[in-house]
């Protein structure tokens, strides 16, 4: 892939959301935006702002902290979520603030919330009355069920997981289901929303017509476990939970090493094989019980128990030089804080740097990126961010809706910003 010319533009540059969103799902979907270049101005509520700029741990002066300590310590998860983000507040509850909306929204391309369904609406700020202001908008609602969903039904991320049958396909038979260690449908929703926004700017293309793009954190996460069909394995006598392996591509999974744990695959007869001479026990290839894929698979658990008595007794180093000789695919389980350091993710800056804008840590914290390389583009955050509620509400109510400073002034003393 060519690398992109310092002058290269980013991929959605000249286009410009209003961020309606709070807490994470519908924040990592617009720093996804922000970070291929669209012009992101986040919304908050001037009474608190973000839900996320009160979680722990914070970053100030006094390093990486758990409470908040001063009025300039930062939460890093607000900081995570926040870059590249142009900050206006707007009481959304105030008598004067669908005007505001309406103005905001004649200004952009792009509109993002992720209230409980329903609240947009009755808060005057919904599809209706966007499209009502601008036909050309692209508005988005990420919600836990669904923009027609029934009032209510607020959705966290365990909720999701418990709901979608996520949470009960990790873990081991007879014991409990296990969280997801990520908040894996706060940050899978958004990126299907991402998905349907671009798709419905290409359609504007053309017809010239926005639309409402409808995603819900259920629907994204249980599409993902839909990729198995739980009903045909259990027809088939197959396990549904098997813990740290998947027995129906037996050997595939994690093993137990002397200090530590590895990841293997080893489910054609190429990497079968490759694997028993790796364990020193070549002739296991020819036992009956493991000579072809779906003996292996029947007689999973003692193939498994098989592996794990070898690699018990080895470090994972080890382990890994050994299979990685004979070609079989295998990497040790890293903890987060080595993963997000890995050269290649951050040569590709698919992890970055964040630091607080006064006060740089010792600890260097890193954060998400933008996953994806353009060969004439280029991706990344402008160096802003909303530290202070209400941060950037002069320079966008004055220089893109064209407020004076009177009007600005009043809406101020009026309590709508």
């Amino acid at each position: 892939m060519t690398s992109p010319t310092p002058t290269s533009t980013r991929p959605l540059e000249g286009l410009r959301v209003i961020d309606l969103t709070r807490a994470l799902a519908g924040p990592y979907g617009t720093l996804l935006l922000a970070g291929l270049g669209a012009h992101v101005i986040k919304v908050e509520d001037p009474r608190g702002g973000d839900l996320a700029r009160d979680n722990s741990p914070y970053v100030g002066r006094d390093g990486v902290v758990v409470e908040k300590r001063h009025d300039d310590d930062i939460s890093i998860s607000h900081m995570t979520r926040a870059r590249g983000k142009y900050g206006v507040t707007l009481n959304l509850k105030d008598k004067g603030a669908a005007d505001v909306f309406a103005d905001l929204v004649r200004n952009a391309d792009i509109v993002v919330e992720n209230f409980t369904a329903g609240t947009a609406d009755r808060l005057g700020v919904g599809y209706s009355a966007a499209r009502a202001v601008n036909p050309g908008i692209v508005y988005c609602s990420l919600s836990g069920f669904g923009a027609d969903a029934p009032e209510g039904g607020k959705a966290m991320d365990v909720i999701i997981q418990a709901l979608s049958g996520a949470m009960y396909t990790s873990g081991e038979p007879g014991h409990p289901p296990v969280r997801i260690g990520v908040p894996i449908a706060d940050m899978l929703a958004p990126v299907f929303a991402v998905i349907g926004i671009l798709a419905a700017i290409e359609q504007r293309h053309r017809t010239g017509e926005g639309q409402h793009v409808d995603v819900s954190m259920l629907g994204a996460l249980t599409s993902f476990v839909a990729i198995e069909n739980w009903a045909a394995m259990a027809s088939a006598g197959m396990a549904a939970r098997t813990g740290l392996t998947v027995q129906r591509l037996s050997p595939f999974g994690v093993f137990e090493c002397a200090d530590g744990y590895v990841a293997i695959v080893a489910v054609h007869e190429k990497l079968a094989q490759g694997l028993f001479r790796a364990m020193g026990q070549p002739e296991l290839s020819d036992d009956p019980r493991f000579a072809t894929r779906d003996v292996r698979v029947a007689n999973a658990e003692l193939l498994e128990a098989t592996i794990n008595a070898w690699s018990r007794t080895l470090p994972t180093a080890e382990v890994v030089a050994l299979l990685e000789a004979q070609g079989v695919p295998v990497a040790p389980v890293r903890h987060p804080e080595d993963a997000l350091v890995d050269p290649r993710v951050v040569a590709r800056k698919e992890t970055l740097a964040v630091a607080h804008p006064s006060y740089p840590s010792e600890v260097e914290l890193r954060s998400v990126g933008v996953p994806i390389q353009f060969s004439a583009a280029h991706t990344g955050f402008d160096d802003v961010m909303p530290v202070a509620i209400g941060e950037h509400n002069d320079s966008i109510y004055r220089d893109i809706l064209g407020y004076s400073e009177d009007q600005i002034a009043a809406l101020r003393q009026a309590g709508t910003i």
